[in-house]
């Protein structure tokens, strides 16, 4: 469908890489949009190569619920189909069992795609959708693979922890016991991410780009 014609109706995100919008087309119905002509152009590679990750994330995910839908994808602009929802830090689950009950069931329904979030520590990318079920957001870093392999599997389990973070901050008292030995067990993932990787991504964002640590939405107006 030629979305050419959209009208915005709010603009959620702007950061170095890209604007995010939300948008209303021909046919009334609401969707995203990450606009990289915003981009400045000493950031114009690594924000196209984001988008695109983005895109093939989401064509993965095709048909999966609470998942945004890619809707098109044309090296400048990428449309995803709009979810109603708040971020998780905006409506937090206090004690909502059912909630990270059914979020567990979506991730792993995410992950029998193929896929890895990679970015679930965010609160901003778990939305609490108006029905109260969860959503996820923001592929921009996901990694695709075969589902059983090493690999995924440890970046599933990582997925998984994050998500078993989250649950401790508002439903506590619901942790099994093996979520909790699970919460215990420190991959060398994390660790190698916590000894190397943080360091530059914090001088990264907060040095360069001028970023500050915003629950993952770029930064501060």
């Amino acid at each position: 469908m030629d979305r050419s014609d959209a009208v915005e109706l709010q603009a959620l995100k702007s950061d170095s890489f890209g604007r995010i919008a939300l948008m209303r087309g021909a046919d009334g119905i609401p969707f995203v949009r990450r606009d990289l002509r915003f981009v400045p152009l000493w950031l114009r590679a690594p924000a196209w190569w984001l988008a695109r990750r983005e895109a093939r994330a989401l064509r993965c995910v095709a048909g999966l619920p609470a998942m945004p839908q890619l809707l098109g994808w044309d090296g400048r602009v990428l449309d995803r189909s709009f979810l109603d929802g708040a971020a998780m830090y905006q409506r937090p689950p206090r004690g909502d069992v059912a909630y990270f009950r059914s979020a567990r069931r979506l991730l792993q329904r995410l992950h029998r795609a193929g896929i890895a979030h990679n970015d679930l520590a965010k609160e901003a990318n778990w939305l609490v959708l108006t029905d109260g079920s969860p959503g996820i957001i923001d592929f921009q870093l996901a990694v695709r693979g075969r589902q059983r392999s090493r690999w995924m599997r440890l970046l599933a389990r990582e997925d998984l922890r994050h998500l078993l973070k989250h649950k401790r901050m508002y439903c506590a008292h619901a942790l099994t016991p093996v979520e909790k030995r699970l919460l215990k067990r420190h991959s060398w993932l994390r660790e190698a991410w916590f000894a190397t990787g943080k360091p530059v991504y914090r001088f990264v964002t907060r040095r360069i780009l001028k970023w500050e640590d915003n629950e993952g939405q770029g930064p501060k107006p």
